[in-house]
């Protein structure tokens, strides 16, 4: 295993959407989500990749804002490690990448949602320093 981390280039989100597929449970088309990382190429927004040689099997988006009660913040969205990938350190290793590139852009906190049924996300996120601050609410119209 030749594991390395890299932002991906905005011309290459693409190739994200397997990966984003599954994170969704498959609720989503990919054709919709094809639609919409068009759109987020020219937003704020990055996506970190983890590879083992040149075969992706981690991402995590990154969006960037400054906001009134954290300052310059990142924002990580879809974070999700192949199945086959899980439970073998990864996560923590692909965590503090993350870590080294927000210091990198003066960032000053990391927030993120996470699924209320994703048990396993909730214990991993807590240990990596993280802490609850309020509910995440949508309303789709």
């Amino acid at each position: 295993m030749s594991l390395s981390f890299k932002i991906i280039e905005k011309e290459n989100l693409a190739d994200v959407i397997p990966l984003v597929y599954k994170l969704n449970e498959e609720k989503i088309s990919k054709t919709i989500l094809m639609q919409r990382f068009k759109e987020m190429q020219v937003q704020n927004y990055q996506c970190a990749g983890v590879y083992d040689a040149d075969l992706l099997v981690g991402v995590a988006g990154m969006w960037f804002f400054t906001r009134h009660y954290s300052g310059k913040s990142m924002e990580l969205d879809h974070v999700y490690i192949n199945e086959a990938y899980r439970n073998q350190g990864l996560g923590k290793k692909f965590m503090s990448w993350i870590n080294d590139y927000a210091l990198s852009k003066n960032v000053e906190t990391i927030e993120l949602n996470t699924y209320v049924q994703n048990f396993a996300s909730h214990k991993f996120y807590f240990n990596e320093g993280f802490k609850i601050l309020g509910y995440h609410f949508l309303k789709k119209f």
